[in-house]
């Protein structure tokens, strides 16, 4: 069972949440933009049709109160509104001020203290809604979300040496030309293990250093870049040699993070590998060559690997 899925999915439900499910709605704005796209969209259409249709109701009600229906609107007579006569028409003239397209045939008399005050009530009232739905809708739009499945990681990792060290290794590329500013990656070791005192802890995060220290962790992502961690003493992976690798139980997780260059967001994509997806004694293939004034990326070489000569034997071994 993978802690997080190959396209980055986290899998994990949150259950029993008892009274604290109420945090959800202590921050609505947020748990509105995380819904899903369908629920937006109803949201979106209900509360538009509610406040249209509730507003309306209070125009035809100012109406029908102060005997507007039933009356001639002439020179002898001066209305609320102008022209309205039953809902179609006080519905008309909701959304012809809420739209600001001009009062034209319907319009606001002077001798009309309600309306004036539910005018100044539905101008309000329709610029907090708008301000909420449209930012949230707008917010969700421009989520970076998209923008992480352009960013590539290799189906498999492999371990391999690399200037004469034993190496765990795999692929990043990022397949725009826009950039990747401030890219930074992250590794973490899944794996369940129990504590010299007896305690079990499940799914127990190590981190691995994919060059913390020499700055390799800061990625100028133009082109696919090969990930390497060193396996030393210091290594979760000291002990692992070829013949153990089939019997470990572990994951990989793979954090990508940096700013989008044409959104100024940040875009986070993930990634993991199992250790069924761990090939021992494998190299990537190249993939860059140059043409005529410039690199070029061959992407359908991206993920593939051949094999070479390396010692079954782990570190410490």
């Amino acid at each position: 069972q993978r802690f997080v899925d190959k396209n980055g999915r986290c899998n994990v439900q949150h259950g029993n949440l008892g009274g604290e499910s109420s945090r959800y709605l202590s921050d609505f704005f947020t748990t509105l933009v995380d819904l899903k796209w369908r629920w937006n969209l109803l949201i979106f259409l209900l509360t538009y049709t509610v406040a249209w249709l509730v507003m309306a109701s209070m125009w035809w009600g100012i109406a029908y109160l102060r005997g507007d229906l039933h009356q001639a609107h002439g020179d002898s007579y001066s209305p609320c509104v102008a022209n309205v006569y039953n809902f179609p028409s006080a519905f008309l003239f909701f959304i012809e001020t809420e739209a600001t397209i001009g009062y034209g045939h319907r319009y606001i008399t002077e001798r009309c203290p309600e309306g004036i005050v539910l005018f100044l009530f539905q101008s309000l009232l329709g610029s907090v809604v708008d301000a909420f739905l449209i930012g949230c809708m707008f917010i969700k739009m421009s989520q970076p979300k998209k923008r992480a499945e352009t960013l590539m990681f290799s189906r498999a990792a492999v371990i391999s040496q690399r200037d004469a060290k034993l190496c765990l290794m795999f692929r990043v590329g990022n397949l725009r030309n826009s950039h990747m500013v401030s890219a930074q990656i992250r590794c973490k070791l899944i794996k369940s293990r129990q504590t010299p005192e007896g305690e079990f802890l499940p799914l127990d995060q190590c981190e691995l250093d994919v060059g913390f220290g020499t700055g390799a962790d800061q990625l100028f992502l133009v082109s696919p870049l090969t990930i390497c961690h060193e396996i030393n003493s210091e290594s979760p992976f000291f002990c692992l040699s070829q013949r153990s690798l089939r019997s470990e139980q572990f994951e990989i997780v793979v954090i990508l993070e940096g700013i989008v260059e044409t959104t100024g967001m940040t875009c986070q994509a993930r990634t993991s590998y199992t250790e069924d997806e761990v090939l021992w004694g494998h190299r990537f293939l190249p993939v860059m060559s140059l043409e005529d004034g410039f690199f070029r990326v061959d992407y359908s070489q991206f993920h593939a690997t051949f094999e070479v000569p390396t010692p079954p034997y782990s570190v410490k071994e």
